[in-house]
């Protein structure tokens, strides 16, 4: 019996079909019930193009390797594309002062957006990038948004700043925030009560508050919008459409502002 010759892409599909167990053989079954591209062919046919698929592989097993980096690259271009569309749909509530501080300059011709979470390590580093943006670029606009994502402590540390919105605004706002952030040890509740009162809040109008209904559900929606978002960690920055993970320094931030200026994207093309 003539066996027909494999086409580029059949030979491409097969070596994919591996993945999901990452073995040859968990190909056959698999191929055995995809409509192409063996459509059109016998039993026995089928059967040999299996036999040779298994034999090309097993001899081959670096196919498998490469089809996995191809996977691996295409999702990540799928996730960071996903992540732009969401940050373009959801930039309005990105920026709505109701959930935010707003720090810098309001009117800043650039906007950068920080997720955070006052027990992050990562956010303690880029708290000094942000600091720094903050006073070489007086055209900036910094939006902060509480992400408390590493446990009950921060939950509470997220309570107490998100309440001290109301009584501490533009530079008040930030220096305590900054000192919070610099504060040694876990940051919990008792913790950011004592660095808002030296901020000059009021104490007891803050325990009424980061108790109140609206402190919890700004928190729950800027947690949503962190999910939306596809945000797996912290520290998150937003820059144009583009999402950037970690604390990368202060020379990324402002490249990518600048390039937000040049183009409105935080990646100009060309």
């Amino acid at each position: 019996m003539a066996l027909p010759t494999l086409p580029r892409r059949l030979t491409r599909l097969l070596t994919a079909l591996t993945l999901g167990a990452g073995l040859a053989t968990a190909a056959m079954p698999a191929l055995a019930q995809t409509q192409t591209p063996t459509a059109g062919l016998t039993a026995e046919q089928r059967k040999a193009v299996l036999g040779l698929i298994r034999e090309t592989l097993l001899q081959n097993p670096e196919l498998i390797q490469e089809a996995l980096v191809e996977l691996e690259r295409r999702n990540t271009v799928a996730q960071a594309e996903a992540q732009r569309s969401a940050v373009t749909a959801e930039m309005s509530r990105l920026i709505d002062p109701a959930t935010s501080a707003i720090v810098g300059n309001p009117q800043g011709d650039v906007t950068i957006v920080e997720f955070m979470d006052y027990n992050c390590g990562f956010c303690k580093r880029a708290v000094e990038d942000v600091r720094v943006l903050a006073k070489e670029d007086p055209k900036l606009k910094i939006v902060i948004k509480d992400f408390p994502i590493l446990g009950p402590d921060s939950v509470e540390a997220s309570r107490v700043a998100v309440a001290a919105m109301t009584q501490l605004t533009g530079a008040r706002y930030f220096e305590f925030h900054n000192k919070l952030m610099a504060t040694k040890g876990r940051i919990n509740g008792a913790k950011a009560l004592e660095v808002a009162k030296e901020a000059g809040a009021d104490v007891e109008r803050l325990k009424k508050d980061m108790d109140s209904a609206q402190t919890r559900a700004v928190i729950e929606s800027t947690v949503a919008l962190g999910d939306r978002l596809g945000l797996t960690g912290t520290p998150a920055f937003i820059l144009g459409d583009e999402v950037v993970f970690g604390a990368v320094g202060t020379a990324v931030l402002k490249q990518k502002i600048e390039s937000v200026r040049k183009c409105g994207k935080a990646t100009c093309n060309g």
